[in-house]
């Protein structure tokens, strides 16, 4: 499982944008958010940490890898 921290990650719509972006990279991986603590937690299927990483920045979320 990898987490990050999404710092402008602020409501629903934030929700429903970082869920888009994380199905554009990997469409079968589980993906849990907590919006609360601004976390994204995904089960990647097919993607790699990398690939993850550098579609959340590339769609402007400010992720921060989070020790699993």
């Amino acid at each position: 499982m990898l987490r990050y921290r999404i710092t402008n990650m602020t409501c629903g719509g934030c929700v429903k944008g970082v869920t888009a972006t994380l199905r554009e990279v990997d469409p079968a991986a589980q993906i849990d958010i907590a919006l609360d603590r601004q976390e994204a937690s995904i089960t990647p299927a097919t993607a790699d940490a990398a690939r993850i990483e550098q579609a959340l920045r590339e769609a402007g979320w400010e992720a921060e890898r989070l020790a699993a």
